[in-house]
């Protein structure tokens, strides 16, 4: 058992949970603006016309209080679009059955999908072929953003193609048409395998009746065109004709029902609490990244039973490796204690990775580096060719792999702990997190050092004023784009979580990624450093 030396009721965590307080008070002010959708002119407009909002489509079609694991909620933040990117997806349970959900928010330009709503929905169909979770999608969008089509359109085939990729797999996809499915928008029920819509609601064709006059002459009416009813009688797309959406959900869930899905991933074990308070995360990252935390701290807090076996404990002190349960299954911990990671830090995880794979254990991996350590002592003593052995592992590690961001994530330390580029099946950061090629000072102190010496080699007088002032600006600039919603927003993670829901989060994940079957080993040893 980890016994914790926090001290919680000293000025140090007392400041740091003040500190960790205000940026969730920020993350829930940005989450608001996620949930608003258009705002509420928009939002009455659509009541008015008697729809349910994309989250209370959600909310119907998953168990009674069962969670829902949103993911990318601050996707185009920072962007010219909407918090959000007008679509909302995220893993539920239907009829005890895990899924990923994706839900067009009509309210915001009437569903219609920017660039950052393509690249939500593509993770969305990624996370389920990863992890053979049946995929439903609930529709209503007007199709592409118009004056973004040159983001949209080439890219956008993706979706299609994913759609039939995971039926070949046999992953089901489901859709549920409440409203306009439009131009390319229609192959969304057109390619999956379950179609259900919503009488006098559901308008599904590839030209509205503006295009086909304009293409063709042709004078034809909305409903006569793609309306569910002609879908459902002459077409044959629609499978199943609802009454209202209400019933549509209700034939969702009993399609996903019919399935008689199971898992085919490992089983948990018996399930026990933390010794210590989930609330006592908030205390324990550090305002100044640059001091370091003791992460079995965190570990203590999130593992069943705070029991962690610790790996290598006496070796390569500045990573944490060990083994621990959460909810009942076995993962193996990656964790940094002083951000910089040397030589033995980097052969101690590659060791630690392949152990992992061994035993098919999955990994997670707690972030907080500042990258690998430079200097003439360390290039000689081969860090290049240490750092490289745990990239290495990591990238050819093929049990699953789930990040958390606490804190700093600079450099190749970003990859060596398994960050966005090395395909973990899911990543989230906590408020505190920044990331960058390095840290805002230090980048634009390399910056004022080129430019001095080019100076030198020029014969020309340094500027020692303009210095200062692109110093303080590329700090500035580095800073803002290192922070967790800016990468959040580009979908560089799944999403900005409470610390303090680490646990649950982590538990979901794991339940999830076990709808699919335990992956094949790599095919080759353990490599002792």
């Amino acid at each position: 058992m980890i016994v914790s030396t926090l001290d919680t009721s000293g000025p140090d965590y007392a400041r740091r949970r003040e500190a960790m307080l205000g940026k969730l008070a920020e993350l829930d002010a940005e989450h608001a603006k996620a949930v608003a959708g258009g705002g509420e002119r928009y939002v009455r407009r659509h009541r008015d016309r008697g729809k349910l909002l994309a989250r209370e489509r959600i909310e119907l079609l998953v168990d009674p209080d069962s969670p829902f694991l949103e993911l990318s909620p601050l996707a185009a933040w920072g962007s010219d679009f909407p918090v959000g990117a007008s679509v909302v997806t995220g893993i539920g349970v239907v009829e005890g059955v895990e899924c990923v959900i994706t839900a067009n928010d009509p309210t915001v330009r009437g569903g219609a999908s920017n660039p950052w709503t393509l690249r939500k929905t593509l993770r969305a169909a990624d996370i389920a072929l990863a992890n053979r979770l049946p995929y439903v999608n609930l529709v209503e969008s007007g199709g592409a953003d118009l004056p973004t089509q040159k983001e949209i359109f080439i890219p956008g085939g993706r979706i299609f193609r994913d759609l039939t990729r995971l039926s070949a797999a046999g992953i089901p996809t489901i859709a549920l048409v409440f409203g306009n499915s439009t131009a390319g928008g229609a192959y969304v029920p057109g390619m999956s395998d379950h179609v259900v819509m919503v009488r006098e609601r559901a308008k599904v064709f590839l030209g509205g009746p503006p295009l086909v006059r304009m293409a063709t002459g042709e004078e034809s009416d909305e409903e006569s065109l793609g309306g569910a009813e002609m879908h459902a009688r002459v077409s044959g797309l629609a499978d199943y004709l609802a009454a209202d959406e209400h019933d549509a959900l209700r034939i969702g869930r009993r399609i996903v029902r019919s399935l008689g899905w199971r898992k085919l991933g490992a089983r948990p074990g018996a399930v026990r609490d933390p010794l210590y308070p989930a609330e006592e995360l908030l205390g324990i990252v550090p305002e100044d990244l640059k001091v370091p935390f003791d992460p079995r701290e965190v570990i203590a807090r999130i593992a069943d039973g705070s029991a962690f076996e610790e790996f290598k404990p006496l070796y390569g002190a500045s990573l944490v490796t060990g083994w621990a349960r959460l909810h009942g299954y076995p993962v193996g911990v990656l964790a940094n204690a002083r951000g910089v990671l040397f030589s033995e830090e980097a052969q101690k995880a590659a060791q630690f990775i392949q152990l992992a794979n061994q035993s098919r254990t999955p990994l997670v991996f707690l972030q907080n580096t500042t990258g690998y350590m430079v200097g003439k002592e360390y290039e000689q003593g081969g860090i290049i060719k240490h750092g490289a052995m745990m990239i290495n592992a990591v990238s050819n590690s093929t049990v699953p792999h789930l990040t958390v961001v606490m804190g700093a994530s600079y450099g190749a330390g970003n990859y060596g702990m398994c960050g966005r580029a090395y395909d973990p099946r899911f990543l989230f950061s906590w408020p505190s997190a920044k990331s960058a090629v390095m840290g805002p000072a230090q980048l634009a102190g390399v910056l004022s050092i080129v430019g001095r010496a080019s100076a030198l080699a020029r014969g020309q007088a340094y500027d020692e004023e303009a210095d200062a002032a692109m110093r303080a600006m590329v700090e500035e600039r580095i800073e803002a784009e290192s922070l967790p919603f800016f990468l959040s927003g580009r979908l560089y993670d799944d999403g900005v979580i409470d610390p303090r829901d680490t646990r649950t989060v982590l538990g979901l994940c794991l339940s999830a990624i076990n709808s699919a079957p335990v992956p094949e080993p790599a095919g080759f040893g353990v490599f002792r450093p």
